[in-house]
């Protein structure tokens, strides 16, 4: 008993990251809030990347399983590992439930998944350098994915509620948001895995954009100019964290 309260962090990581992989399975599909969710139905939101992008939660998925394994059989009672576990069981914890909550209610799905951003980021920031590829790495992308999709809920239900402005107004404030997010991040954690996952939502936002949406797709790509411009001069100063 005593034994297993010490290592209490490490096995409700565990827990959750099974718990939440395996919620897709027992959940209905969601590829967007549907038309009668929100009162001005969102029907492909510039804000929102191509469908395609979406296929990293496979890599997400697998990589926080593999490094949860790792945790609770090789860092089970490693309190640098503690420190960032917390953050991202209360990231897991809310990301369990929220396939459900998204196909019930855009509201509280917006709000939770921001919860799960945040527990996702703290716990990057709270990530130890050693494990890197076992911990740094996958939370790191699974953190990048949150940012970027805490702004596509947020301006998807914003629009659908007609608040301030139309869907091309909160595709610029999305993506705007969530590079101011994710520069300092970025540049607090030297985390190139966090910085690359951000670039692969905005690619997914020009190929969804196109020249139809050019103003959106502009925007995106200035962004990925952004954020590999800082992942390039952190690995040239040799600040970047080789994750």
């Amino acid at each position: 008993m005593l034994k297993i309260m010490k290592n209490i962090a490490a096995l409700f990581t565990l827990i959750l990251t099974l718990t939440f992989v395996v919620s897709p399975l027992v959940t209905s599909p969601f590829s967007g809030f549907r038309a009668d969710q929100l009162p001005i139905p969102q029907i492909e939101p510039p804000v929102q990347p191509a469908g395609y992008a979406f296929a990293i939660w496979g890599l997400i998925y697998a990589w926080l399983v593999v490094s949860a394994v790792f945790g609770i059989w090789k860092r089970a009672d490693d309190p640098v590992w503690d420190r960032a576990r917390w953050p991202l069981i209360v990231s897991l914890g809310v990301g369990t439930p929220w396939l459900a909550v998204a196909n019930t209610s855009a509201v509280w799905a917006t709000i939770l998944i921001f919860v799960m951003g945040l527990g996702a980021i703290l716990a990057l920031l709270r990530a130890p350098h050693r494990d890197r590829w076992l911990f740094r790495v996958p939370v790191g992308i699974y953190a990048g994915w949150l940012t970027a999709a805490c702004f596509v809920s947020l301006g998807s239900t914003a629009a659908g509620y007609g608040l301030l402005t139309g869907q091309l107004g909160w595709a610029y404030i999305g993506i705007i948001g969530a590079l101011c997010v994710a520069t300092p991040v970025l540049l607090k954690t030297m985390t190139p895995s966090y910085g690359l996952t951000v670039v692969w939502a905005l690619v997914g936002i020009c190929v969804a954009n196109g020249l139809t949406t050019w103003t959106v797709s502009a925007l995106a790509a200035l962004g990925i100019v952004i954020i590999l411009g800082l992942i390039a001069a952190n690995s040239s100063t040799g600040r970047s964290v080789p994750s």
